[in-house]
């Protein structure tokens, strides 16, 4: 099935983001877990019902002891800030494929919550498709040797990660690593550079909401990586979206944060939840300097089918499931 002949499903996630765009309230209550990876062969069983529980429970939950040295996640933020130092001309030679979903784009993602652009710049690290869309040595030494090393440290997390939750999903242990397999041309995971810009003084006394709207992810599972200082990310369960209460995740650059997407939600009929999240415009006396993050997408390969145990929903191939996802959340080019 292509994306040309494949049935448009329904897309449930965009009905309910569009009415996320209200300021809400803040609450401290909901506690995002954090769940030690330390030998986890020895205690897979134990893990995995602690992000089970997690998941269920707020959607969000954070990593510690993963096994990516903070070493090599400074790098990789070293990497992300010279990058977006460019000059926007030379940035713009590597412009976003959508289809892609490859490339620089900025202010250009759209969020059906609040209809206005992110501010914020992205950089999209796809494997099979990034021909011609590296900086050159010259304009930036060692940044695809850096980034896709890092890039496959982070799969190596989420497959552990995914791999309990084929397990309580009754899948095998391998289920999700073959759906996400790197060597095939179909990979469409994504390793994503974010730099949300810096508010510039005229501007601080009368900030809109939102760095970036409220929204789900497209994916199964996200590994955002943050910096110290650099805050705003909030979430709020989408059991609880009508209340629109919203609790902080505050920056831990030992932790991983990750969150259930929409790919999973489906392919766990629902059993996973897939929840809202936004990052805040920093209030007066807060820190107004840029913000950068990276986010790790694991997205099933194009050719995979999302088909739940039980069946809840029509088979999709996740290259379609992600096209429309992607489609609905970038302006025309």
């Amino acid at each position: 099935m292509t994306a040309a002949t494949a049935p448009h499903y329904d897309l449930a996630e965009l009905r309910k983001e569009a009415r996320m765009g209200a300021l809400g309230s803040e609450t401290g209550t909901r506690e995002i877990r954090r769940i030690d990876l330390s030998r986890f062969d020895q205690r897979k069983p134990e893990i995995a019902q602690q992000l089970w529980d997690a998941a269920v429970d707020v959607g969000f939950f954070q990593l510690v002891n993963h096994g990516i040295d903070l070493v090599e996640v400074r790098q990789a933020f070293a990497m992300t800030e010279r990058f977006f130092a460019l000059p926007d001309a030379v940035k713009a030679q590597y412009p976003l494929k959508k289809a892609l979903n490859v490339g620089w784009e900025s202010r250009a993602q759209v969020r059906p919550s609040t209809g206005t652009p992110d501010q914020k710049e992205s950089y999209q690290i796809t494997r099979p498709h990034m021909q011609g869309l590296w900086p050159t040595e010259a304009e930036l030494a060692g940044f695809q040797s850096t980034l896709l090393a890092f890039e496959q440290q982070c799969w190596q997390v989420a497959m552990q990660v995914l791999s309990c939750f084929a397990w309580k999903l009754g899948f095998d242990d391998g289920f999700f690593a073959r759906a996400h397999d790197p060597a095939q041309p179909s990979y469409q995971s994504t390793l994503r550079l974010l730099h949300y810009f810096a508010i510039p003084p005229e501007q601080q006394a009368g900030l809109g909401l939102w760095r970036a709207g409220a929204h789900t992810d497209f994916d199964c599972l996200t590994l955002l990586f943050q910096r110290p200082g650099q805050g705003g990310l909030q979430v709020c369960p989408g059991k609880e979206m009508d209340s629109q209460a919203w609790t902080p995740v505050e920056p831990d650059e030992q932790a991983i944060t990750c969150n259930i997407g929409d790919m999973l939600m489906r392919w766990s009929d629902d059993q996973l939840p897939s929840n809202f999240h936004r990052v805040k415009n920093p209030a007066p006396g807060e820190y107004m300097g840029p913000r950068y993050s990276i986010a790790f997408f694991a997205q099933a390969n194009r050719d995979a089918l999302i088909e739940g145990p039980g069946r809840k929903y029509p088979a999709i191939a996740a290259g379609d499931y992600l096209n429309q996802r992607v489609a609905a959340n970038f302006k025309a080019y």
